[in-house]
């Protein structure tokens, strides 16, 4: 062989070990760049979870240890060589995309935590109404009318609506001053004024009043006022340390759960963290009580307190029974039972045999002792009242049932795999003012000591009647009066929670 064929032999030689060089380097560089990507979303998902705080120590430390041995894995397969290299990319892309999903659920299940905690206001919709042959389309067109107003309940509100309008028009307007809501209801079909100011949440009570007035009226205006509650919740974490007692407020209709509205479903729920008990007491909603602060002596329907905001409901019954209430949970007792779905139905104990009606919104059997509802079947449950000889005070129980079913499977290990689907449901239906650090902390305690919990279900008995209420006027409406040796019962009941005593015949949640 030549010179000159031997030169371009080790030249071609030369090439080739180029280029497997070039290759192996570029290799190299993406196994190192996969190494790098991995360590910021794992530290991302650390510190993602860290934030959430939710989890004890001993949890972090595990996954913390979790996620350092899978680095370790990539690490090891990198200054391998050959094939190995490769199956070291692949699982370490496969790590980045399980762990950047990881990221993204746990920082949105904290942005969801934080909206439906901390409530520190209520929504009030003023609305102008007139009647429904009116010419006035919008409330322009009502500049020169005389408006309906009054002060008695709601005069804060009623003036800020006053003032919001006078700045829209550019004008002051032209008030008749009436005593009541009833009042201006029937000045407004009467013809007595051309337009009425109100409270939407009161729209129930004008109906009470005037035959088919929702139906005889026209909203040409609605304006929103944010109220501050002044509910005294420290914000400190003692929930974990001292017993307290949450309000359960739902409503039967979807809604905005922040906008002031009647309770369809009075619940409190007396929890000692200590023993680990949970009381749930449950009301009529046509409970003939005294609203504090507002009924001046006079009693009214309990459903009635939350026209006056939820902070005249939490008022109500701690004077009913004795106790302070500080937090509550308002939400849409409707939405809330689609959770039902979600967690792939619920196992929900009745009293009674019987058949659910039609206003239900659902017809069934339902049998005494156990039965497995999905989430209509679940709210048909709730809904019931027709059927029962003592009417309010079994739907009251009925909902207990539900609620009890739903926090023994919300419990249950399955709730993990769902809480994304759960947090999504309830993140527009329910709003509470325990603060974001006290629910972690909750969460934190049951998974550090895994407290095995009780929970016992009374409801408050009364008798059926028509009187008059406070906020109804000369109507007279069906209401329930308390029994008295009910309500007693109670509340001894609640003492024993207060003071770690222990309720005879509560069952186990978990």
């Amino acid at each position: 062989m030549s010179k000159k064929h031997r030169s371009a032999e080790r030249a071609g030689r030369g090439t080739k070990k180029t280029g497997r060089y070039s290759r192996r380097s570029g290799h190299n560089r993406f196994g190192v760049f996969c190494i790098v990507l991995q360590t910021v979303i794992s530290l991302a998902f650390m510190g993602v979870v860290v934030l959430l705080d939710m989890l004890p120590m001993r949890y972090l430390a595990l996954i913390a240890l979790i996620l350092f041995f899978l680095w370790c894995i990539t690490l090891t397969t990198q200054v391998a060589r050959r094939k190995k290299d490769i199956l070291g990319k692949a699982f370490s892309l496969l790590m980045v995309c399980v762990l950047s999903l990881g990221t993204f659920y746990v920082a949105k299940t904290n942005d969801i935590i934080g909206k439906i905690t901390g409530g520190s206001y209520r929504v009030d919709k003023m609305v102008v109404a007139v009647r429904a042959d009116d010419s006035a389309e919008v409330i322009e067109d009502a500049m020169d009318y005389n408006f309906g107003v009054q002060f008695e309940q709601g005069g804060d509100n009623m003036q800020a609506a006053v003032n919001d309008i006078q700045n829209t028009l550019g004008g002051e307007i032209s008030a008749v001053e009436c005593s009541s809501v009833q009042e201006q209801a029937e000045a407004l079909i009467d013809g007595e004024v051309d337009a009425i100011i109100y409270n939407k949440a009161y729209t129930e009570l004008m109906d009470s009043a005037v035959e088919d007035y929702s139906d005889n009226i026209r909203i040409i205006y609605e304006t929103s006022i944010k109220v501050q509650l002044d509910i005294g919740n420290s914000g400190d974490n003692t929930l974990t340390k001292e017993p307290f007692t949450v309000y359960i407020s739902g409503i039967d209709v979807y809604g905005d759960v922040t906008e002031t509205s009647r309770s369809d479903v009075n619940i409190i729920a007396v929890v000692n963290p200590k023993t680990h008990q949970v009381l749930l007491v449950t009301t009529p909603r046509d409970y003939y009580v005294e609203i504090p602060g507002i009924s001046k002596g006079r009693e009214d329907k309990l459903t009635h307190a939350g026209l006056y905001g939820i902070e005249a409901s939490m008022n109500t019954l701690s004077q009913l029974y004795e106790t302070d209430i500080n937090y509550y949970v308002r939400l849409n007792f409707t939405s809330l039972i689609d959770i039902v779905d979600i967690l792939g139905g619920v196992d929900v104990y009745s009293e009674l045999e019987f058949t659910t009606s039609k206003d239900s919104g659902h017809v069934m059997d339902v049998s005494e002792g156990m039965n497995h509802f999905n989430g209509k079947e679940a709210l048909a449950f709730s809904r019931e009242r027709q059927n029962f000889a003592d009417g309010d005070n079994q739907r009251g129980k009925n909902q207990e049932a539900v609620i009890t079913a739903m926090i023994k499977k919300m419990l249950s290990p399955t709730m993990l795999l769902k809480a994304n689907g759960i947090l999504n449901e309830v993140s527009e239906d329910v709003e509470m003012n325990v603060t974001q650090s006290q629910l972690n902390s909750l969460v934190k305690y049951q998974l550090n000591t895994n407290a095995k919990w009780t929970i016992k279900s009374v409801a408050a008995e009364g008798t059926p009647a028509n009187d008059y209420c406070y906020s109804s006027g000369d109507t007279l409406l069906y209401v329930t009066v308390p029994d008295r040796q009910s309500v007693n019962e109670i509340i001894d009941l609640v003492n024993v929670v207060e003071e770690g005593g222990m309720l005879e015949g509560a069952e186990e949640l978990n």
